[in-house]
């Protein structure tokens, strides 16, 4: 569509809204405010570029389906490609590290021995292209890994090198915050649990809480870092128990006062990661969201328009508690091309926060105070139909990327430009 036709569309879009009360222009601006973090590993695969071998992946209860050719391979490559899709993708971008995509100059370094020095070009870069950087620090897909546990292992070598990898984890986070003068979060997710069921449950998690608390115990500036920890319901080759379930890290979060880590694939296929916001909000400094698509299970199928994904934007949208809320993207499919992945999944984000920045809210509102249940749904039904589209590809063309009948055409052009080339 022509700049003049998405003008025309987005004015008569724009007059509809207003007649429930509705300010496309605001819901723009609303939308557009809002960071998303996307995440480096669906650009590789998960694979980080430490020299140790530690990028296999079998063991750690992680899986990437696929060989899709073009994947990045260095440091360069990976910020080569996510600057492309930062040129498909409107609205204020973030970028997530794991430890493992550390800068190591070809040495051997070790995850207990992983500092600044090694993101000090990821943080020049974010700089310069003006991005906020998210970190994690990353226990698995390491031989300290292979017998499944790490913070919670029975030997205490064992836990005392994962200890000191995520004590170092959080300094490099907190200098990135220091760098770009906005908290960097750092996400806490571990491996640990058991395929079939262990007898001392108790003794593990007596374990995880204290080496957290070890890990706590440094102080570092607020200002710098956001602390969050990462619960999940079971993973492979922990299907009958998780050290780190979602009660546990629950309880830790409220009670150590750290931000809880939602994926939205850790939960049973039934439960509301939307309906968890407020609840969970009522007692934790924050929440960090990782957008994410299961299918049948947690297999990180790349984001897309889903009713989970809407539910979850609408409630973003009216919670009043965006400044304690942090949204970020975890999925990684390495079937399909990885540059359209990263855009489709950020896209769909973008457009689910602008379709519930476009909802009817004080009609909604006056009918939840008055229990006009009819009204309420009668709106909600209504709010489907209007002519969402039309203002999605004005904020597209806003924001100077392409619309919805173009971006493809982007991404397929960049990979017979880059991709290709890659073995």
């Amino acid at each position: 569509m022509s700049d003049s036709n998405t003008e025309k569309a987005y004015a008569i879009a724009r007059e509809r809204y207003a007649e429930l009360g509705i300010d496309a222009e605001a819901a723009i601006s609303a939308a557009d405010a809002v960071p998303v973090s996307v995440h480096c590993w669906q650009g590789d695969d998960v694979g980080g570029f430490e020299k140790t071998g530690a990028a296999e992946l079998s063991g750690s209860g992680l899986q990437v389906t696929g060989n899709y050719p073009g994947k990045a391979r260095t440091a360069a490559e990976l910020r080569a490609d996510f600057e492309e899709v930062m040129t498909l993708v409107p609205g204020v971008k973030r970028f997530a590290l794991h430890a493992s995509y550390g800068e190591f100059g070809g040495r051997s370094v070790d995850r207990d021995a992983v500092d600044e020095s090694h993101f000090a070009a990821w943080i020049a870069w974010a700089r310069e292209k003006k991005l906020g950087l998210d970190f994690n620090a990353t226990l698995f897909a390491h031989p300290m890994a292979a017998e499944g546990y790490t913070l919670s292992h029975r030997s205490k070598k064992v836990r005392e090198f994962w200890i000191e990898h995520v004590r170092r984890a959080r300094r490099i986070a907190a200098a990135m915050g220091r760098a770009q003068g906005s908290p960097a979060v750092h996400n806490t997710w571990i491996i640990d649990g058991a395929k079939d069921s262990p007898v001392d449950r108790m003794g593990y998690r007596d374990r995880l809480r204290g080496s957290l608390d070890e890990i706590f115990a440094e102080v570092l500036p607020p200002a710098e870092i956001e602390d969050s920890v990462e619960g999940k319901l079971f993973g492979i080759g922990s299907e009958a128990f998780v050290v780190g379930s979602n009660d546990f890290y629950l309880g830790y979060a409220t009670s150590r006062r750290k931000f809880l880590t939602l994926d939205m694939g850790h939960y049973h296929p039934t439960e509301s990661v939307a309906d968890k916001l407020s609840a969970i909000l009522a007692f934790v400094p924050g929440i960090v969201l990782h957008v994410s698509r299961g299918v049948r299970w947690d297999s990180d199928h790349v984001v897309v328009q889903t009713d989970e994904l809407m539910d979850l934007a609408r409630e973003l949208a009216r919670s009043g508690a965006l400044d304690r809320i942090r949204v970020g993207l975890d999925y990684f499919d390495a079937s399909i091309n990885r540059i359209g992945a990263w855009s489709l999944g950020a896209r769909a984000t973008r457009r689910a926060l602008l379709f519930a920045f476009l909802e009817p809210r004080t009609a909604l509102l006056k009918a939840d105070i008055e229990g006009d249940g009819f009204s309420r749904l009668a709106l909600l039904e209504e709010a489907k139909g209007l002519p969402f589209g039309a203002v999605w590809e004005e904020y597209c063309r806003r924001s100077r990327v392409p619309g919805d009948g173009s971006y493809v055409a982007a991404v397929k052009d960049y990979e017979k430009r880059v991709l290709a080339g890659r073995s």
